[in-house]
This record gives C-alpha cells, sequence and structure tokens, in this order.
C-alpha cells in the first residue's frame, strides 16, 4: 500500500507488470489486470473496516481503457458504500505516467474476519 486515506474511504497500492503477464501481442494480459483490480477493492474495504471485514466479490465489472504496458502500475480502490452484509466498491489502475488503463465495480459479501475458516495446519 502506497496511500491510504480514511476519511475518504480509499487506498493506493502498486504492482509490478512482470513480462510473465504479458499477452502474445506484448501487453499485460486483461485477466491480470482485473485480478490487480479485485486485490485493490477488497484490501481497502479490510483497511476502511479498521481490519475487522473481508470481502468475498460476487461481481465485477472491469472495462479496459488502454492497453498495458510492463512496469510499475498504480491503482486506487474506493469503498463506496459498506452496510453489514454488502459492499459496493470501485477501482482503477494507471501506469506510471498517470494513463488510466482500465476500471472496476464490483458488489461483495462482507464477512467479519473472526468468521473466517482458519487454515489447516501441514
Amino acid at each position: 500500500m502506497l496511500n491510504y486515506n480514511p476519511a475518504e474511504r480509499w487506498a493506493r497500492f502498486a504492482f509490478e507488470g512482470r513480462a510473465e503477464f504479458l499477452n502474445p501481442a506484448g501487453f499485460i494480459q486483461g485477466g491480470i489486470l482485473a485480478a490487480m483490480l479485485d486485490d485493490t477493492m477488497g484490501p481497502t474495504a479490510l483497511l476502511v473496516s479498521g481490519g475487522t471485514v473481508f470481502t468475498a466479490t460476487i461481481s465485477m465489472n472491469v472495462s479496459f481503457f488502454q492497453p498495458a504496458k510492463p512496469g510499475r502500475l498504480f491503482a486506487e480502490g474506493r469503498v463506496l458504500s459498506m452496510g453489514k452484509t454488502i459492499a459496493f466498491l470501485e477501482a482503477t489502475i494507471c501506469d506510471a505516467d498517470g494513463v488510466k488503463l482500465a476500471s472496476a465495480t464490483s458488489s461483495a459479501r462482507v464477512v467479519p474476519v473472526d468468521k473466517l475458516p482458519k487454515p489447516k495446519q501441514t
């Protein structure tokens, strides 16, 4: 996380667009960008809740504006609304020059962190 503004309910994160993420055209594959957007919205909700809730994506709509090249990418997530059971979230991702590459909105189920299943010990 790079920045977080609890009053405005947003957080900013950085990702690295690696060569392994490229499609045959030489751009970062759209599914990878969608995952980055999803991985921005969830942690933003966790931060806004003070670490008390996890969100499980119910639906997500992604719009792609420009192809993403390898390198540093920056995403901002925002909690639009969060109730006891459902949250509405949004995120955008830009390149290092500030060019907007993609955006997403999602609805997510709100799950209290203390209700999450405990990982099995191996």
